[in-house]
């Protein structure tokens, strides 16, 4: 008798967290699997300029890309007038 209660017991605590566990199954694929194919999207983005790209930063500047560094960008604006040094991870899209 008590060997059934015992079962009855633990399948009616597994079953209580069911719920939370399908809720941290559903968070992982619909809010963090997307957000870390989107940064390593942009990451891979950001290592893909090279001199001459025409980029637009989160500032919302238009500029020529003049000089590729290992983290930041030279780029040149107003008609080639003003240059200034940017960190890479500025820059909004191509």
């Amino acid at each position: 008798m008590s060997t059934i209660l015992l079962q009855t017991t633990t399948a009616n605590g597994i079953m209580s967290f069911m719920p939370l566990i399908l809720i941290i199954i559903i968070f992982y694929f619909f809010m963090i699997r997307p957000q870390v194919k989107k940064q390593k999207a942009e990451a891979k983005f950001r290592s893909e300029i090279k001199k001459g790209d025409k980029v637009l930063t989160i500032g919302g500047i238009h500029a020529k890309v003049l000089e590729v560094h290992e983290s930041t960008l030279l780029l040149q604006a107003d008609g080639g007038t003003t240059k200034f040094k940017i960190n890479k991870n500025a820059i909004a899209k191509v």
